[in-house]
């Protein structure tokens, strides 16, 4: 599903013809993609991503947006760049959500999606009976597409394991995990009377700046080890 998915939305989306932000999005994903496999081979956990194949492409969208399908397909849509700033800020947005990817966050959106709007059936007899709820599921599971706010929303417990994971990841790829605080205050600064859709499901307070200002010391650790 992820890679049909994924060839749809390549399809009907126009790639950004930018090169210097496509080529900046590639080099860090290159280097955060690399560090997660560092991660999880120094912990034992490579088989989480033995069928990943990473692939990330830049889309023209103003929507503040980004996600990872399993498999290892991120997008980022060119309404977030203005937020990231700069390689450090994008590292923020792509480490975070690969662990959610890594972590399988999506996958029990997906598999709650299953019980509450197709009546708890098998993924397989969902495919083959409804194909079409099926697919607009897995959209709302991993948020493809550009109505974020229809996602379902990561639960608090999903979003403080990928702020910690997200912030190991981007510090072994050799990026300050300062900037996360940086990149969340101005994520936050843009809510107003009607937040951006990737607030929607990724909620900004600050009890979440507190919580990364409090796993700081151990994602500098492996900073520093790395710098």
């Amino acid at each position: 599903m992820s890679l049909t998915s994924y060839d749809d939305f390549l399809k009907e989306n126009k790639i950004s013809t930018n090169q210097q932000q496509l080529n900046m999005l590639k080099k860090v994903g290159s280097k955060v993609s690399s560090a997660v496999e560092l991660y999880l081979k120094n912990n034992g956990f490579e088989s989480y991503i033995e069928n990943f194949k990473w692939e990330f492409n830049l889309v023209e969208n103003d929507v503040p947006n980004a996600w990872c399908m399993p498999g290892g397909k991120v997008v980022f849509y060119t309404g977030i760049l203005p937020l990231t700033q700069n390689e450090a800020g994008m590292a923020v947005v792509m480490g975070h959500e690969i662990a959610h990817a890594v972590a399988r966050h999506g996958n029990e959106r997906m598999s709650h999606g299953l019980i509450v709007q197709l009546g708890g059936v098998a993924l397989s007899e969902a495919i083959k009976d409804k194909p079409e709820e099926t697919q607009a599921l897995f959209a709302t599971a991993y948020g493809v597409g550009s109505q974020v706010g229809v996602m379902l929303p990561f639960s608090r417990t999903h979003e403080y394991e990928a702020d910690k994971m997200g912030l190991i990841f981007m510090a072994m790829a050799g990026y300050a995990p300062n900037e996360a605080v940086e990149f969340w205050k101005r994520m936050a600064q843009q809510g107003g009377s009607k937040p951006p859709e990737f607030l929607s499901t990724h909620p900004v307070d600050s009890k979440r700046i507190a919580a990364l200002q409090e796993i700081m010391p151990e994602a500098l650790k492996y900073y520093n080890l790395n710098n």
